[in-house]
């Protein structure tokens, strides 16, 4: 048995590791479970793409209670814990691709106030994802429908807003390497 174990382990430790890449501060492509959709792309890509991945992600564990417990119950006590947990999880998911998302929109001002617009209305969508009292079925899978179409509206100003300063802004110069020696003051002749 122990033959086995060190052979398998000699075999894992043979076997090259795959290289992890960064997109939007995670790694991926294959690790990526935060912007799946958005390997080898900006930070912002990165970012928007995490906005409906993670979301999708809560309401979907969201549903499975309400499979398991009816929507009346999936709301008491332990039965919300999975999309409690959900909630927690993807709040801290969200935060490396939305910083770097900010330091790639400071570029405007108007986009870094829309990230910070479309961020809150992110954690409202996710913390308003239980059933309320009385919703019938067609209005709870509306409600929670909606935010798609709200997270693309603000995305797509927010792209807007960046490629109208970048098509319309030049670069800062380049800061030089040496400094030009200051002119000297002529002396006056006597």
């Amino acid at each position: 048995m122990h033959v086995a174990a060190a052979a398998a382990l000699v075999i894992a430790l043979a076997v090259p590791a795959a290289r992890a890449e960064t997109i939007g501060g995670n790694p991926g492509p294959e690790h990526n479970y935060i912007c799946p959709h958005a390997d080898g792309k900006p930070a912002l890509d990165c970012y928007f793409d995490a906005v409906a991945h993670l979301y999708t992600m809560c309401r979907n564990v969201k549903a499975i209670e309400i499979i398991e417990y009816g929507y009346e119950n999936s709301r008491e006590g332990v039965n919300a814990a999975k999309s409690e947990s959900c909630l927690d999880k993807q709040k801290q998911s969200i935060a490396r691709p939305y910083q770097a998302a900010l330091k790639e929109a400071k570029v405007s001002k108007q986009a870094v106030e829309g990230l910070r617009s479309l961020q809150e209305m992110w954690l409202a969508a996710m913390t308003h994802l239980q059933w309320h009292s009385g919703e019938s079925d067609a209005e709870y899978k509306t409600r929670v429908a909606r935010p798609y179409d709200e997270f693309n509206e603000r995305i797509t100003g927010i792209r807007k807003i960046v490629s109208i300063v970048e098509t319309h802004t030049e670069p800062a110069p380049a800061a030089t390497k040496t400094k030009k020696a200051k002119p000297q003051p002529k002396a006056k002749p006597h």
